[in-house]
């Protein structure tokens, strides 16, 4: 049976989780905030779908699409940038249609990209992974307006977590089997990194670092799997601030949304759980928000799409 494990710090009793659709992913990733539209999307790796919710008049829609989504991002035109088992591609929010941009890993038939988001200038940064997860077979990708793949950190195993700081000049990552969140001087002008350095390292028994996003007070947020948990961390000390339980053990990422960036909308999974560890997780796989959370996240950038892929 699933047991949470100790974690180092108070629980947070305040907060209050609730289950946001009635729907189970299998391996549910990435939301992003739509503040134009008021809507948190997902993504389900597992089904091939893409989800969105409105907010506005509680309408939830799935785009069933024929590759495996990794991460999307919102353009300026209102559809999804993403990365796919194919590599980069535009995907159109009313019926699925994928546009392919440029695939950088189309010699690695093994590999599919996982994680990202857009950088405070509107590119967008994705990491690969083995489906197999053998170790070092990912790296993490930028595009750019000129929808051209450029290679920034080679030799990763599983690419996840991406945050900037307020201010754009530090980006944050995680290499989830590393336990570790490093952190790179970011060159907003060039989108390049420098400097890297580990500063937070997540304890054995509180799960892998997931997915993360940031608050306007610079602490990262990040999700565990295994780790049955949300937790919030000081980047400058690497000191855990936070710790917010959930009914299932595999949080995979979480982002902030709501008219006032104070919602945090959380993401699960129940992939490869035994039939008792669902008994024990019915929820796992869920989407989960926590209403006015005490902290104020940053707006989700946006793409920049001048330039159409060449068909």
């Amino acid at each position: 049976m699933d047991k949470r494990q100790p974690v180092s710090i108070l629980i947070c009793a305040d907060m209050t989780v609730e289950v946001l659709v009635p729907h189970i992913c299998t391996l549910g990733e990435g939301p992003v905030w739509d503040a134009e539209n008021q809507m948190i999307c997902w993504i389900d790796i597992g089904k091939k779908q893409i989800h969105q919710y409105a907010t506005i008049n509680q309408v939830h829609q799935i785009l069933s699409i024929d590759e495996i989504p990794g991460a999307i991002a919102i353009c300026t035109n209102g559809d999804f940038i993403a990365g796919l088992s194919n590599g980069f591609a535009f995907v159109d929010r009313n019926n699925g249609q994928i546009k392919p941009i440029n695939n950088p890993e189309a010699h690695l038939s093994g590999n599919r990209f996982n994680d990202g988001k857009c950088d405070p200038a509107g590119r967008f940064w994705v990491g690969t992974m083995a489906f197999n997860e053998v170790t070092g077979a990912g790296n993490l990708y930028r595009i750019d307006e000129d929808l051209t793949p450029d290679l920034m950190i080679i030799g990763v195993t599983i690419s996840n977590g991406l945050a900037w700081s307020p201010d754009g000049g530090i980006f944050y990552y995680i290499d989830t089997p590393t336990r570790e969140v490093v952190a790179y001087d970011y060159d907003i002008l060039r989108g390049n990194i420098t400097n890297k350095r580990t500063i937070i390292t997540i304890p054995e028994n509180e799960g892998y670092p997931d997915g993360m996003t940031i608050d306007t007070e610079g602490m990262l947020w990040i999700a565990h799997w295994d780790g049955w948990q949300i937790s919030r961390w000081d980047p400058q000390t690497g000191k855990k601030l936070l710790s917010i339980p959930f009914p299932a053990a595999r949080i995979t990422s979480c982002t902030f949304g709501g008219n006032d960036l104070r919602d945090l909308y959380i993401t699960s999974a129940g992939i490869d759980l035994t039939a008792e560890q669902q008994a024990n997780q019915p929820l796992a796989g869920s989407l989960f928000v926590i209403r006015n959370c005490g902290y104020q996240g940053l707006p989700a950038a946006l793409f920049r799409c001048d330039k159409s892929p060449q068909q």
